[in-house]
């Protein structure tokens, strides 16, 4: 498998793609095969896991920044759902804080594992195999 870096960029989530482009240009990253961008996102269930080749950012500000500096939308991504904002509550304000319902807090520590071992087969076999294996329902048994 070689190396696997876990970078966490040091700007505003909706600088992102400053951080991600630096990186690409100070190595040689395929970016359609050597990198896999990790976010919340508001569209999924808390926990709900989703990985996908390529694809829109959608409302998403950390990735229209990363597909903007990068100038393609392909590359692979791992979402991560951490649930809908409740109406009349800002989504910057729900994304940066704290659970509400201590069962999904649960809901994503508790798929964190399992997509650990999505990102070792995404850096191994590819985000084709890991979307085959880890874009099922939480529920369903593998």
């Amino acid at each position: 498998m070689g190396e696997l870096w876990l970078i966490k960029p040091l700007v505003y989530m909706n600088h992102s793609g400053i951080a991600v482009r630096a990186l690409v240009d100070s190595t040689s990253l395929d970016v359609q095969r050597d990198l896999l961008i990790v976010v919340d996102d508001v569209a999924l269930d808390p926990g709900r896991p989703r990985f996908r080749a390529r694809g829109s950012a959608g409302s998403h500000n950390g990735l229209q920044s990363v597909e903007y500096t990068l100038g393609t939308r392909d590359y692979p991504r791992l979402r991560i759902g951490v649930g809908t904002a409740p109406p009349g509550v800002d989504l910057a304000d729900w994304v940066l804080s704290e659970f509400d319902d201590p069962a999904d807090e649960d809901a994503v520590l508790d798929v964190l594992p399992r997509l650990a071992d999505g990102v070792a087969v995404w850096a191994r076999e590819g985000i084709e195999m890991a979307m085959n294996r880890y874009n099922v329902p939480l529920d369903r048994e593998e």
